[in-house]
């Protein structure tokens, strides 16, 4: 049997075929626009999701046994506001997981409301890019459009809606809406009722890996598939993603070191930490997940390199860095704020330790460690959960370097596994749609079956020791320097 995994990105669409072995078969990309009309908004159309999404499918398909296919899932951009009037036409363009225009309505609920009764309702504090701010903005900006709301969706269910008819969304997904009480797995009532929003408005949830119908009649015809072919939940793409990567059970960890960068720790329990540093969310596996974002991962390194050294031969300026553990240079990396664990927009990135023999390799490798040790930040907050982590997967574009991962696996003292396909959400996306069409009995299940590590980094011994001395001393500077942003 064949499954397709649907991952609706922030600039295009990524479609991916996988055969029941988990071997992919096509990969298909579309682009679709971003929309700026302010300062700090980012928008798109709905409608053009679903163009190149319809479109996606047809190419991605064109040349496979159509007979085959069974079931189409999703992993998707989070967060974003789309909204349907009673007729099912979009009522305004999508806003973002990205936008910037909620600064009033966060500072609302976080300080009004109160972030003690938000981790009540919810299990987190609200953010920027949260739903529920969205929901806000536009009640107080665009009170017409808001009065006509019939249905309200994230960006990947308004595809699943337009594939099957049925207003569904997952736990996963529903978790980053700050409308969903995800220890319960259910909507939260007292938020409803802080953003003015009945439950017949909202979604019906499911478990990422669960049948939410069948595709629609005349839209297996148009594709040439089997009236029979399964749409399943999906997940939202962090979520997706750590499908992708076998980052299921508990304890399991990935992280991702892309533009932004995750670090993303599955749990068979449900958990919180005190300061709410970390998002605690359902994950697709059934149970939950905690998620520490960095605002600037390997981009802090792609602004070193090509903005201010000013080249794009990453491999050689690694090659200069020898004296791993040994830097005197620290770099704080928050070029763009940051989110875990300081909650914090204004914070900035500064390099500090340098002398008259600091070296262009010294700064360098301040940069990778920077980021290394951020992520740490996030990882001490698990672990002092209770949450015994031994090894880590890793993804994304900065995951390419040896030696990024060799300083990751002894900052954090366990061992870093490097995995044989790294399509994410929308691998992901395809395992989930062949749990959901029975070819495995759980996401477990497809996880061991189908993820394959091909390389491991173990952490040394002595290099562990030197880079806890100097996380010790990288830990104190942001609450040092806090009061100067």
């Amino acid at each position: 049997m064949l499954y397709i995994g649907v991952d609706l990105g922030t600039s295009a669409v990524k479609l991916l075929l996988m055969d029941e072995n988990g071997g992919i078969e096509k990969i298909v990309s579309r682009e679709y626009p971003l929309e700026f009309p302010y300062p700090g908004w980012s928008q798109q159309k709905p409608e053009d999701w679903w163009e190149q999404t319809l479109e996606g499918l047809k190419e991605l398909t064109e040349q496979a046994d159509k007979s085959k296919i069974a079931g189409i899932s999703f992993g998707g951009q989070m967060h974003g506001l789309v909204v349907l009037d009673k007729d099912d036409n979009v009522i305004r363009p999508a806003i973002l997981w990205n936008d910037g225009r909620t600064t009033k309505q966060t500072e609302y609920l976080n300080n009004v409301i109160g972030k003690d009764k938000l981790s009540q309702y919810t299990a987190n504090i609200a953010f920027a890019g949260f739903t529920a701010p969205k929901l806000l903005w536009m009640k107080e900006n665009e009170k017409d459009l808001f009065a006509k709301i019939d249905k309200i969706m994230l960006p990947k269910d308004y595809i699943a809606y337009k594939l099957s008819g049925v207003h569904c969304t997952d736990v996963s997904d529903a978790s980053g809406m700050l409308l969903f009480d995800v220890k319960n797995k259910c909507w939260s009532k007292e938020m409803m009722e802080i953003c003015s929003v009945r439950e017949e408005q909202l979604a019906k949830i499911f478990e990422s890996y669960e049948v939410v119908g069948t595709i629609k009649p005349e839209l297996a015809r148009e594709l040439g598939f089997p009236e029979t072919v399964k749409i399943i939940a999906g997940a939202g793409d962090n979520a997706a993603a750590a499908v992708g990567t076998g980052t299921v059970g508990n304890g399991r960890c990935n992280i991702s070191l892309g533009t932004s960068g995750t670090i993303f720790i599955s749990s068979r329990d449900f958990c919180v930490d005190a300061n709410n540093a970390l998002h605690a969310f359902a994950h697709a596996d059934g149970n939950y997940h905690l998620m520490g974002c960095m605002l600037s991962a390997a981009s802090c390194n792609k602004w070193w390199m090509e903005d201010i050294i000013g080249t794009s031969d990453y491999a050689a300026e690694q090659k200069a860095i020898v004296n791993l553990g040994m830097n005197n240079v620290f770099f704080l990396p928050y070029l763009m704020g940051e989110r875990s664990p300081h909650n914090n927009p204004d914070a900035r990135a500064m390099f500090i330790g340098m002398s008259m023999d600091t070296t262009r390799a010294d700064m360098t490798q301040a940069v990778l460690e920077g980021v290394a040790f951020g992520i740490r930040d996030s990882f001490e907050v698990a672990r002092s959960l209770g949450i015994d982590i031994k090894k880590t997967k890793i993804c994304g574009g900065g995951a390419k370097s040896p030696l990024w991962k060799k300083i990751i696996a002894n900052v954090l003292g366990i061992s870093v596994q490097v995995i044989e396909s790294e399509e994410g959400p929308g691998y992901g996306g395809a395992m989930l749609a062949a749990v959901g069409c029975g070819q495995f009995a759980s996401v477990d299940e497809a996880a061991e079956k189908l993820v394959k590590v091909v390389d491991t980094i173990e952490p040394e011994e002595k290099l562990v020791g030197a880079y806890e001395e100097k996380y010790q001393k990288f830990k104190k500077l942001y609450p040092t320097v806090k009061s100067l942003f």
